[in-house]
């Protein structure tokens, strides 16, 4: 087993304490039990980039491409990936292969040649927007009444938290706080229909699999209104770079996802500037300073909404 990134350290202690420092303690000897038991072995010298938990690509005894999954033990959104990959069951996404929740283990399908929807962007983004509009398409569907999955409502507890810690205009506008926290509750109440939704849809949650499919990879895994798994596209991919080429490709992009989706397009606006700020607001919850182009595509579409 290699050296652990220190991002991953860091990341893993700050997240989940003792608990995070336990987990990358033991990893070595998770790794080789998961190995035998599922009977692996690892394709790379080198996991996949790391942030909070050990991704690595592995190959099953059958000679099936799968890539292992780690982190923490317990309750977290491991469950709820899990969960959200079982009910996808395939349809858009990667399936399900292994699940162990006491130990913290997910295997998954792997994605070959597994390049991410990134790639075509800015060059091709409305071929890159159709891909989106495929893979969004594949994975909605009606949310079982029994669904384990967390309500999409929690989510927006990050706006009221934030107004609360912050009682001024820092480190972001509180307008646009208490406009996107009142908006998101709005749309949640008078969603359509409540489906599964992935929660984090993205450039880079989204690979190529195959010569011409594409399939999402680590969803959060929420249930509520559609519309919400398309704010995430429009700040996305490189967040952090605010080149005013990326930023233009907004009004586009709305209309395309309205058009495949079959979501009014000043809904779309609206869950764009929505998760927008919510992205601001998670930034600034972990520590870090806002001010991606997830806040100038809130400011840019501000006037567009009602």
């Amino acid at each position: 087993m290699p050296p652990l990134p220190p991002d991953l350290v860091r990341n893993a202690v700050d997240a989940w304490g003792e608990d995070g420092r336990r987990w990358l303690d033991g990893l070595p000897s998770l790794l080789s039990a998961l190995a035998a038991e599922w009977r692996l072995r690892p394709e790379a010298v080198t996991p996949y980039d790391l942030s909070f938990h050990w991704v690595v690509p592995v190959r099953r005894e059958d000679g099936t491409d799968a890539v292992l999954k780690l982190g923490p033990p317990g309750p977290g959104h491991l469950d709820a990936e899990a969960a959200a990959l079982e009910l996808f069951a395939g349809g858009g996404a990667v399936r399900l292969l292994e699940y162990d929740r006491d130990r913290g283990a997910l295997l998954l399908e792997r994605a070959r040649p597994g390049t991410p929807l990134s790639s075509l962007v800015p060059d091709e983004d409305a071929a890159a927007t159709a891909a989106f509009v495929q893979v969004a398409r594949g994975l909605r569907r009606a949310a079982p009444e029994d669904s384990p999955l967390p309500v999409l409502e929690r989510a927006g507890v990050a706006f009221s938290r934030h107004l609360a810690e912050h009682p001024g205009d820092g480190p972001l506008p509180r307008s646009l706080v208490e406009r996107a926290g009142a908006l998101f509750a709005e749309l949640c109440a008078d969603a359509p229909e409540r489906v599964v939704l992935h929660g984090d849809l993205h450039h880079d949650n989204i690979l190529r699999c195959g010569s011409g499919g594409w399939l999402a990879i680590d969803p959060h895994g929420y249930v509520g209104d559609p519309g919400y798994e398309t704010g995430a596209l429009f700040y996305n991919p490189a967040i952090d770079d605010r080149d005013p080429a990326l930023l233009g490709l907004v009004p586009a992009r709305i209309e395309q996802v309205a058009d495949g989706l079959g979501i009014p397009p000043d809904r779309v606006a609206a869950w764009a500037f929505v998760k927008a700020v919510l992205s601001e607001v998670w930034t600034a919850e972990g520590g870090g300073r806002p001010g991606s182009r997830a806040l100038d595509v809130a400011l840019s579409l501000a006037d567009r909404l009602p």
